[in-house]
């Protein structure tokens, strides 16, 4: 089939999602250029043998099948779409991208998200603790820090966020109400695909076999709420309001050559850390508010790779399961314009930046839209798309 030049959404690519055409049922797809294919659809048309894992309305019958059948899909439904004698079968199946209606691509199992990138914590650090040399926690290079959100609050891109109310702390006693200091946080999520059992291990090696895909993550955060809550535990309700993920999951297989091998560790890593093969990802990371690039960062900087993640998160004997997501942690650079957060951006509020449009923002006002995009190289120069995973800010309940 004919696709659009340049498209990010090509053949070697392949996202998969959920959709639905006007009210109908939600249905398995895959993009494909402009357009979605109801590969579900197809697939009990040519009666394939995994018919019954794109029967939807979620992805994770498909995912719990384990790598073998994912390359099988994969293989099959890039076949259906450039051998001429499926045209006939693929062509009713295909929706307009514009014309259909994106769902929570995955019913979501547990959630956890890390805190692993060096530019970030160090950031962070000198932000909350200036008088402190050392910005990172002593811990920080020995193991990837992370915390459990709320799994009920992961929403599909496109749902409103509304502003969280909650504690933040006061002069002598908290003050309660909106938060005054809301933030985004541009990340990459990864899904697990075939789970582990408790008391087992996942070692970095087998990585590709549990993770089916990856893609977008904003970790709404409010940090005035944070601060005074994470005295001296960890991030609850100012983290548990709202995550949003992208509608399109990309393949670990769509991603090898975009495969590069992590930063230098130092100190060399525990044995279960070390790296076996390279899973850095060389991923070009876009964050705008109301339409306007405020920063642009590069996953290839994250310290801990998504193996050593899900390494570290099952190392402890604790079980994962089909639709298990994590997130990388807020991913940023050496440079301002590479800061994936606003606490990074607006150097905890105290220095406003310019939005083209002539305003400027510490933190997220009512109204602001915010979208993360991302594109990772592909075969013979292609890129590789992940979409968007936007959200708006509307303002919050209150008694």
């Amino acid at each position: 089939m004919e696709l659009p030049a340049g498209t990010a959404f090509g053949l070697d690519n392949l996202p998969y999602g959920v959709f639905s055409p006007g009210d109908g049922p939600r249905r398995v797809g895959v993009a494909v250029g402009d357009r979605v294919l109801d590969v579900g659809a197809v697939a009990s048309a040519a009666a394939a043998p995994f018919a019954s894992l794109l029967s939807g309305p979620v992805l994770n019958p498909l995912l719990a099948a384990g790598r073998a059948r994912w390359a099988q899909v994969r293989a099959t439904i890039r076949d259906w779409l450039t051998e001429a004698s499926s045209a006939d079968r693929v062509r009713p199946h295909l929706y307009p991208l514009a014309d259909v209606t994106l769902h929570l691509p995955i019913e979501v199992g547990d959630y956890v998200d890390f805190y692993s990138n060096e530019f970030h914590a160090t950031n962070a650090g000198h932000i909350f603790r200036p008088d402190v040399a050392d910005a990172l926690p002593p811990n920080w290079k020995h193991l990837p820090i992370g915390y459990h959100g709320r799994s009920s609050s992961v929403v599909v891109s496109g749902t409103p966020i509304v502003r969280p109310v909650g504690q933040r702390r006061g002069k002598e006693t908290p003050g309660f109400g909106p938060s005054k200091r809301l933030d985004v946080e541009t990340e990459v999520g990864f899904v697990v695909g075939v789970g582990s059992e408790m008391g087992t291990r996942i070692g970095v090696a087998d990585f590709a076999d549990h993770v089916f895909g990856v893609f977008l993550l904003n970790d709404w955060s409010a940090r005035d709420i944070q601060a005074w809550e994470t005295a001296p535990l960890g991030p609850f309700l100012g983290k548990s309001f709202a995550t949003s993920i992208s509608p399109w999951i990309v393949p670990l297989d769509a991603l090898q050559d975009a495969r590069v091998a992590p930063p230098a560790r130092d100190p060399e890593p525990l044995p279960y850390l070390r790296d076996v093969d390279h899973w850095g990802l060389d991923l070009d990371l876009e964050l705008s508010i109301n339409g306007h690039t405020v920063s642009r960062p590069h996953f290839s900087t994250m310290y801990w790779t998504p193996a050593q993640q899900l390494a570290h998160m099952t190392v402890n004997g604790a079980p994962t399961r089909t639709g298990d997501v994590y997130g990388s942690g807020t991913v940023s650079g050496p440079v301002k314009g590479e800061r994936g957060c606003l606490l990074e951006l607006s150097w905890g509020g105290t220095e406003p930046f310019a939005l083209p449009d002539g305003g400027t923002r510490t933190f997220l006002e009512d109204g602001d839209e915010v979208a993360i995009t991302a594109t990772a190289p592909g075969p013979g120069g292609a890129r590789i798309g992940f979409g968007e995973v936007y959200g708006k800010v509307v303002p919050s309940i209150v008694d």
